[in-house]
This record gives structure tokens, C-alpha cells and sequence, in this order.
């Protein structure tokens, strides 16, 4: 299925660009294909929440086994050493929810699929801003799931940014 849709988008674009340019059939796509862009920022959201959850079920989980072990006296060999263990996971566990940072990231691309579903929704029921006729609707529609996308876009390289030390800190 996946190669028939690789197909049929090629096909698109080739008659796209067969035919005369006009600007509302553009647009029209521009916004049917802006239901993709939800479906694209939802899944990402769900896996970057389930991996925030597995991360955050490991800090708990491990945490408790590790207080517990630890209390009930390394006295046996095996506990010492499940205990390191464990709590070496915590710790990775720890440092990569810390740095690639799975929950502001989901928030983030699920925020931005709601925002451009609303759009959708807006200049599908011509509610404010929209009711000006097609072309200015589907204008104000791309202009806004443009800003939208470039919005998302910035608050990614924030969060890359943030997980990156300036070079004078890697000296």
C-alpha cells in the first residue's frame, strides 16, 4: 500500500506539473493535504508520549527496586549487582528523557496538529476569519498552517538547541 501511495503522489505531482498553474486548485490540495500533516504530527506525538512514558515507567519502577534492594541489605551477591544495575538504568533512563526531551515534544506536535485541524475546520465551516470567498479563505488558510508549520519548525530547533551545550561549554 505504501508503494501504491508513493505512486499515486508522483502521479500527482507530474499532472501538477503538466497542467496551467491555478492558484485555487493549489490551494485546494494545499489544504486537503494539510490532513496528512495532522496525521504526521499526531503519530509522531504518540510515539514520542509512549517513549516519554516507557522512560518514565523505568525511573519509577527501577527506582523502587533499587531503594528497595538496597534496604533489604546487599548481603547476597546477586542484589549488589541487580542493584547497579538497575539503578544504571534509572540513570540512562534519567539522562535521555532529560536530553532529547520525548514529553515537550509531543505536547509540542500535538498542539500543532490541533491548531491546524482547527484551521481546517474554520475554513471548511467558514467560521472567522474565513467567509471572504474560496481564494482569500484558502489564502488565509495556507498562510496560517504555513505560520503554523514554521512555528513548530522554531519550537524543534529550541528544544535541539537546548540539548546541545554552546561550544564554549565543550572546551
Amino acid at each position: 500500500m505504501r508503494y501504491d501511495l508513493v505512486v499515486l503522489e508522483n502521479d500527482q505531482i507530474r499532472a501538477a506539473a503538466l497542467t496551467e498553474a491555478d492558484p485555487v486548485s493549489s490551494l485546494r490540495v494545499y489544504r486537503v493535504s494539510s490532513q496528512e500533516d495532522v496525521s504526521r504530527y499526531r503519530q509522531q506525538a504518540a510515539r514520542n508520549r509512549r517513549v516519554h512514558n516507557t522512560f518514565q515507567g523505568v525511573i519509577i519502577v527501577g527506582s523502587i527496586v533499587v531503594t528497595s534492594l538496597t534496604s533489604a541489605g546487599l548481603e547476597a551477591e546477586w542484589s549488589r549487582w541487580t542493584a547497579a544495575v538497575v539503578a544504571g538504568l534509572v540513570s540512562v533512563a534519567a539522562g535521555f528523557t532529560g536530553y532529547f526531551k520525548f514529553r515537550e515534544r509531543s505536547f509540542n506536535q500535538q498542539q500543532t496538529a490541533d491548531a491546524i485541524e482547527k484551521e481546517f475546520k474554520a475554513v471548511e465551516l467558514t467560521i472567522d476569519p474565513y467567509g471572504n470567498g474560496e481564494l482569500e479563505d484558502l489564502r488565509t488558510f495556507a498562510r496560517k498552517v504555513k505560520d503554523l508549520k514554521e512555528e513548530q519548525r522554531k519550537r524543534e530547533l529550541q528544544l535541539e538547541q537546548s540539548s546541545n551545550p554552546p561550544d564554549s561549554a565543550r572546551q
